[in-house]
């Protein structure tokens, strides 16, 4: 049984790191805004300012010290901010950028109150008490051109009366909404007004009004501020929500009385009602609609269900087994019956599992935010991201293995590919470049595109690299396409580059890039144009927490091949193939498909008549490979489990599955498989010595 303690921990661990996240989000929205010169939205100060305020609040009461010391210094660094005594400037941003990795890396650590990042954190924390841009100041109070009455003036907060100061400095006219609310739903009500207002007006407060209500109603007066003319207010408003007004300049408002509370929160209790009519409104039931769940448990119930399907598929055995006996017929139906019932249950089971591990990738999405953000400065260099299809979702498990590989490849991107300004006019390029991260579905795929429009690579270069290196010898270099000089990037040791930087130059990354999306079932492949730009494919299973499989027989051995692979299956006709530059290949409806012998890749005498066999059509990504297998089991739910570390190295497999009835077939990786096959003139020949 788990320590209860354990489990709050990883409450608290998960919660702060929602917060970072969030953080992180905000922090590039706000950076975006400040380096486009717009106007920087106060409601976002407050967000990032609440993030941390929290974060603050639940590192005190779950004994991270580092984190909480960090949160309170920043807590009062945005608080200034907030209040407009320090302005947003690129020291500011830097030192907020700084805070979300350094959260990450204190939220980390086995011990929280580690005393050796003590002097790390001591460090950070009397950077960021020195940041402080004083705003100009200008002569006379802003207040003073409206005659707003002391009385409304003394319940405003000192945020308030700053956002009051701000937005008329900045042109924006001050107006009076009466608003009527129902006491039952005030909450909701306001919160609807404020996301309604968000985008044409500025909520300065919220006053009660004595004038108007009763039992069941509250008016409440709203100031705001807007640039939007008083008709264009009043058309939206009146009728909605009540009355509005604008306050003149040099005039009197009308008297309001001084609230004591914030009225949002407390306006229920103005009202005075019995204790037992509060406890029967009082509901104990959680706003929330949402549970945190450990990615174990959700591991452990997929293999239950994968355990269930075995049990399935044992059922539909002893059926078929019983199927010709008169004397159990109707038991037979009877029992074919709740099979096939219990199959559809279980495949909504699995269905409903999976749904729960899927996320967006925009979890990723925004940490590489960070690190474009962070290459640029450091490269001099002005990059624009743009990203789409934030919201295509993958398993969890997909999602944290994927930051490493598409950290290297924007670092790539940044470093070798997008030009400094200088470069990009003198080629008649915007000085800003372009990096595109892009992530949609296909199939039962998601395909995650890298795009930049930068200088490209050089494929005859990375060929003369590639043998100058000892990495390829000088006769099988003039044999490769163009496609096949580019896959060169992905050899271990190989660069081009002439300086060795922090971030690449070094020959490692695009190999290790290719080695981990190969790990997760997945392929990776690259296009470049000189001048124009590089774009790198990765396309990986939207899981691998359970996947169907055609099971095939190859040589009388047992094999699984992922159906996500599988287009379809045609027989395999000896006459129909032929021999092009080393390579089988057969003709289907007009193109030409290169062939891949299974039995001979892996060293087995095929058991079949040529004449029996069947040609399996596999696709990934633009790429289509048959492969010949010696016949065709049928489809079955599979679970892949891990080779162990002593078979780790053999090429082709991705693990081994359970097939039910004590039987046990290896599962083909068909992304390895593809990108042996296709990679180079001697890959085919390197793969079938290995095996």
């Amino acid at each position: 049984m788990s320590d209860p303690r354990d489990n709050v921990q990883q409450e608290f661990l998960a919660e702060a790191q929602e917060l970072v996240e969030a953080l992180s989000r905000d922090l590039l929205l706000l950076d975006e805004a400040h380096h486009r010169n717009e106007r920087i939205d106060p409601a976002l100060i407050n967000e990032i300012f609440r993030s941390v305020h929290t974060l603050k609040g639940i590192a005190g009461m779950f004994g991270y010290r580092h984190v909480g010391a960090v949160a309170h210094a920043l807590e009062d660094l945005l608080d200034d901010l907030r209040l407009g005594r320090t302005a947003v400037g690129q020291e500011l941003l830097d030192v907020l950028f700084d805070s979300v990795e350094r959260f990450q890396r204190l939220l980390e650590l086995e011990d929280p109150q580690s005393p050796e990042e003590e002097p790390g954190v001591q460090a950070y924390i009397a950077v960021v008490r020195s940041i402080g841009l004083e705003p100009e100041e200008e002569e006379g109070d802003p207040l003073d051109r409206y005659a707003i009455e002391p009385a409304v003036l003394s319940v405003l907060t000192e945020y308030e009366e700053h956002r009051l100061r701000a937005c008329i400095r900045e042109g924006l006219q001050l107006y009076r909404l009466r608003a009527t609310f129902d006491l039952a739903a005030i909450d909701d009500s306001i919160e609807t007004l404020r996301d309604v207002a968000s985008d044409d007006a500025e909520i300065i407060t919220y006053l009660p009004s004595m004038e108007g209500g009763n039992e069941d109603t509250i008016e409440l007066v709203v100031l705001l501020a807007s640039r939007v003319p008083e008709p264009e207010l009043k058309a939206y408003f009146e009728g909605r929500y009540g009355t509005i007004e604008a306050i003149e300049e040099r005039t009197h408002l009308p008297t309001l009385p001084p609230r004591l509370t914030s009225i949002p929160s407390a306006a229920v209790s103005m009202r005075p009602q019995p204790e037992e009519d509060l406890m029967s409104q009082a509901s104990l039931r959680s706003v929330a609609n949402s549970v945190r769940v450990d990615i174990r448990k959700l591991d452990h119930l997929m293999n239950v269900v994968a355990e269930l399907a075995l049990v399935r598929s044992a059922v539909g055995r002893i059926v078929d087994r019983f199927k010709g006996e008169s004397m159990h017929r109707q038991s037979v139906m009877d029992l074919d019956r709740i099979g096939r019932g219990f199959e559809r249950q279980l495949s909504e089971l699995r269905t409903g599992i999976l749904d729960v591990r899927m996320v967006p990738l925009g979890q990723v999405f925004n940490k590489l935010a960070r690190i474009v953000r962070q290459a640029a400065r450091e490269h001099d260099k002005d990059v624009r991201l743009v990203i789409t299809g934030a919201n295509t979702e993958v398993d969890k498990l997909i999602v944290e293995e994927l930051t490493d590989p598409l950290m290297h490849l924007i670092r790539n991107a940044i470093d070798h590919g997008i030009e400094r300004a200088d470069e990009r006019t003198r080629v008649a390029k915007p000085a800003e470049g372009t990096l595109a991260l892009n992530a949609y579905h296909k199939g039962s795929n998601v395909v995650i595109e890298v795009e930049d429009d930068g200088g490209g690579m050089n494929a005859h270069m990375l060929r003369e690299t590639a043998v100058a290196r000892g990495l390829l010898s000088a006769d099988a270099s003039h044999e490769l396409t163009r496609q096949e000089m580019l896959n060169l990037v992905f050899l271990p040791g190989l660069t081009t580059s002439s300086e060795i930087t922090n971030m690449s130059g070094r020959g490692v990354g695009m190999d290790v890039v290719k080695t981990n999306i190969l790990r997760m079932g997945g392929m990776i492949s690259i296009a470049s144009e000189q001048g124009i730009g590089t774009k790198i494919t990765v396309t990986l299973p939207i899981t691998l927490a359970i996947i169907r499989a055609l099971i095939v027989k190859i040589a009388s051995r047992t094999f699984a091949l992922p159906i996500t692979v599988v287009r379809e299956a045609i027989p395999c006709v000896p006459e129909e193939v032929h021999t092009i530059e080393g390579r089988e290949v057969i003709t289907l409806r007009g193109e030409t498909l290169s062939i891949c012998d299974l039995a001979r890749l892996f060293g087995f005498r095929s058991t079949s008549e040529q004449g029996g066999r069947f040609v399996v059509v596999g696709a990934m990504g633009n790429r289509e490979l048959g492969f010949v297998v010696d016949e065709l089991i049928g489809q079955q739910d599979v679970i892949i489990k891990s080779l162990g570390k002593s078979l780790s190295s053999v090429h082709g497999f991705a693990g081994a599955t359970d097939l039910g009835d004590q039987k046990v077939a290896l599962v083909l990786d068909a992304p390895a498989l593809f990108t042996e096959y296709f990679d180079g003139p001697d890959a085919l020949r390197a793969l079938e010595t290995r095996a």
